[in-house]
């Protein structure tokens, strides 16, 4: 999922790739995205991009004497799951192309595409950011720490460390994979009480002894978790390309996978926090870890054995054993305490036991295929549970 770092590529790669570029003619919105239409049209203009945590500002800006006479427009969005941008052939479109702003003759023509394939990502009109969103961990670091630390009787902080990273309101651009990195790097366990772990960092103050260099040195040397949030995203934007996700190719991924220490590796163990999210960590999980959860290990595929590793060799097809469908609908369903272990832990809760019925006088159980009896089971309804926006 893009995160503070990638919004801000992102917006790089728009200034760069767009720079000396006019564009022209209407602004198109795939038939099937669901948001807003993009009222705007003008014969020549130009685009320029800015980032703020998970957020980007596109801003398209008529050039003089473009007609029809048109104001500026702001367009804020924000990437979902799998958002990006794109300039590519204006022949070639990629499939999940949601926004596409077309460049004017002459010249072979061009389009800036806002790429969504799982289409989570948003956008507003207006240029306004989201409201209630903290300042840039990146970009606006003394005002991200200050709020952090004014806000901490905030009932956020009651929660684990590792989920109240995800509160946009305090840490705007942190995401899933930052919060392992930075976690990790302090070994701090990640269901430790947040206010626990942010409280001391109000009390702690450089020596007066020191020279400003000194300071420097030993913030560098030794930084704390909210210093953390501002220097770990910025290695993430040193990697440079996208650093993140497939669509940079496999170059940029595979240095951003050399550069994890924590995230997604099969030497680290898991757990999902309250709102379904994996959190990645090693050692001891904190003491409000979800009750009963087992923490989990990634297994690499270079540490599975296949058949061969294991001196057996495998079926063949026509061996493979065969269920019909009626013997698949009778076989029981099993039940949560049934279900093997590393499943999730939003799991549906095990259903009511039912009493057996006693067989009636008079009917004797017939060898061979028997009818199953089918029972009739009041459960609740359930209610899926919600996530926190990110």
């Amino acid at each position: 999922m893009p995160e503070g770092p990638e919004l801000h590529l992102a917006s790089l790669f728009v200034n760069e790739a767009c720079r000396g570029l006019v564009f022209g003619g209407r602004v198109e919105k795939s038939s099937v995205s669901r948001n807003p239409e993009v009222p705007f049209e003008s014969s020549a203009y130009h685009i320029s991009a800015c980032a703020r945590g998970k957020e980007l500002r596109l801003a398209l800006s008529p050039l003089p004497g473009a007609r029809p006479p048109q104001e500026p427009l702001t367009i804020v969005f924000r990437f979902g799951m799998s958002g990006c941008f794109q300039l590519v052939p204006g022949d070639a479109l990629p499939r999940h192309a949601h926004l596409r702003f077309y460049t004017a003759p002459p010249g072979p023509q061009l389009a800036l595409c806002f790429v969504d394939i799982r289409r989570f990502g948003r956008w507003d009109l207006g240029g306004r950011w989201q409201p209630g969103r903290g300042p840039c961990v990146l970009l606006e670091y003394e005002q991200f720490r200050g709020n952090v630390l004014r806000n901490l009787a905030d009932k956020a902080f009651d929660r684990p460390i590792c989920e109240a990273l995800l509160d946009q309101r305090f840490f705007n651009g942190i995401g899933n994979y930052l919060r392992a990195e930075i976690l990790f790097r302090l070994k701090i366990p990640p269901f430790e009480k947040a206010r626990t772990v942010l409280e001391a960092l109000q009390q702690s103050r450089p020596s007066l002894e020191l020279t400003l260099s000194q300071k420097i040195r030993a913030k560098l040397q030794n930084p704390d978790l909210l210093e953390l949030c501002h220097l770990v995203p910025k290695e993430v934007v040193q990697l440079g390309g996208k650093g993140y996700g497939l669509e940079s190719g496999k170059e940029d991924f595979a240095a951003f996978r050399a550069w994890l220490r924590c995230y997604g590796r099969s030497d680290m163990s898991s757990l999902q926090d309250r709102h379904g999210r994996t959190i990645w960590f090693q050692g001891d999980p904190g003491p409000l870890a979800p009750k009963g959860a087992k923490s989990r290990r990634k297994k690499s595929k270079a540490t599975q054995p296949n058949p061969e590793d294991r001196g057996e060799a495998p079926p063949p097809l026509s061996e493979a054993p065969a269920r019909t469908r009626r013997a698949q609908r009778a076989r029981p369903k099993k039940t949560a305490t049934q279900q093997p272990k590393g499943t999730s832990l939003q799991q549906d809760p095990e259903p009511p036991t039912v009493p057996k019925k006693e067989r009636r006088k008079g009917h004797q159980a017939t060898p061979g295929h028997r009818r199953p009896r089918k029972i009739k089971v009041n459960t609740p309804a359930l209610e899926p549970e919600g996530t926190s926006a990110s």
